[in-house]
């Protein structure tokens, strides 16, 4: 259940919609079912070593790979072999099999060296003076700032999530004022709009006011709560405040009686937290006709993955997490009809260092591999290009593997809005470095 706090910022929330609809900006415009799309982020808080996701295993890379990467090298043993749709041969980590699978059956892909950017950056142009690099690089704060607004030199008060939100808003795609964005991760950036604002649930817990319920006092707190808010006290102000809340309170009605009419899994998830916040979507996703949307982007998280010291250990608990949650979600959409309306990714801090630290672990580094799971995914394939495994290489910031982003986050973030909905020419406002790459649309969605 939700506290006073929880719901205020839930009526934060309804803001922009509330403007929108003062201007005459929201008629409610039906939506076709089969027109409905939706976003998952998954976010690895901490910084993944994706060095040790995924790793290319012909024999000259996985030499390279092996010499540098010494005590944190997966030996072939321990990988989940896969083969690319160009005949290439990768390894997985062996706790990752289910996502090997579904890179196997083609509904999972691979972008390799994604990374904030302002606009591409070469070894010698990294090594120069006052170069055009994000700000505070290997910082866990900026760096998950960067991932979350697209915004790498300075700060945002929006995220791109956020600002996707806004467009939605404005074009009145969602026939409802029910927020575009839900985070099962507490309040983030990355949902945050100049006109709308994500709201925060916990996985299994209501949006709704505490202790109101259906009993005779709870009900008479709830008539009087409303009669407050409805009586016209003649200050502008308040009677905004109030329609804000009024309007929060109904969207937790609203979802609370649309998860009363969904029915039961046969997928399982598995009982860790993410499975528990990917299941909590999946309910919302099945219950999206009833509260009116045709576009949603959910948020969702798991730490741990700042594996200064004992990495292999971490990960081995961690990996599982991931793999599992993951494959009972896209199995879940598959159940409920709509695996290719639904797009998983993965983001994190950074990646880490190729070489390892003394304390059998990596330090902050910057491009890594990321994961798009979804039925509309052109999978089995690998996006963009993984670095030169050679310390002081032509991929390399120094002499430690902190390897230099060859795809950014903007042309990652745009890929999935296009296939979103987003048109081109509002991509700019969402992802303002984009015009600075050659390719706006990677092609790992179809």
């Amino acid at each position: 259940m939700f506290s006073r706090r929880d719901i205020i910022r839930l009526g934060t929330a309804s803001v922009g919609t509330l403007a929108l609809r003062q201007f005459g900006l929201m008629p409610a415009l039906a939506q076709n079912a089969s027109d409905y799309r939706a976003l998952v982020c998954v976010f690895l808080f901490g910084g993944n070593d994706s060095n040790n996701t995924v790793i290319p295993t012909d024999d000259a890379s996985y030499k390279a790979y092996q010499s540098v990467r010494g005590v944190l090298a997966v030996p072939m043993s321990a990988m989940a072999p896969v083969t690319s749709v160009s005949g290439a041969p990768y390894g997985f980590h062996t706790l990752l099999k289910e996502l090997a699978g579904l890179f196997s059956s083609k509904e999972l892909a691979v972008v390799a060296n994604v990374g904030s950017l302002v606009q591409p950056v070469t070894r010698a142009m990294y090594q120069a003076p006052q170069a055009p690099v994000p700000s505070n690089l290997f910082s866990h704060l900026d760096q998950q700032a960067q991932w979350q607004t697209s915004i790498a030199q300075g700060s945002s008060v929006t995220g791109w999530a956020g600002r996707v939100a806004d467009y939605i808003a404005a074009q009145n795609i969602n026939s409802s004022s029910f927020p575009t964005v839900l985070s099962l991760s507490g309040n983030v950036l990355e949902g945050a709009g100049l006109h709308t604002q994500s709201i925060a649930m916990n996985a299994g817990g209501s949006l709704q006011l505490s202790s109101f319920n259906t009993s005779a006092p709870a009900q008479a707190r709830m008539n009087a709560l409303t009669s407050l808010l409805t009586t016209n006290n003649g200050v502008a102000l308040v009677q905004a405040a109030n329609r804000v809340m009024s309007m929060s309170i109904d969207d937790a009605k609203q979802l609370a009686n649309a998860l009363g009419k969904a029915t039961p899994f046969k997928t399982t998830f598995p009982g860790t937290s993410l499975g528990a916040q990917l299941k909590q979507v999946a309910q919302i996703i099945q219950a999206q006709s009833l509260l009116g949307m045709s576009r949603q982007i959910f948020f969702c998280s798991l730490g741990g993955f700042d594996t200064h010291t004992g990495e292999l250990g971490t990960l081995n608990g961690l990996y599982p997490q991931v793999s599992q949650a993951l494959a009972a979600f896209y199995s879940a959409t598959q159940e409920l009809g709509v695996a290719d309306q639904v797009t998983t990714f993965t983001e994190s801090d950074f990646n880490r260092t190729f070489q390892p630290t003394s304390g059998d672990g990596s330090d902050h580094a910057w491009g890594g591999h990321h994961l798009v799971l979804g039925g509309a995914v052109q999978g089995g394939q690998i996006y963009g290009k993984f670095p030169t495994f050679q310390l002081g290489g032509p991929d390399d910031t120094d002499v430690r593997g902190r390897w230099i982003p060859t795809t950014s986050i903007d042309q990652y973030g745009a890929t999935l809005c296009s296939w979103f909905g987003i048109p081109g020419s509002a991509l700019p406002t969402i992802f303002p470095n984009l015009a600075n790459f050659a390719t706006a649309n990677l092609g790992f969605l179809g």
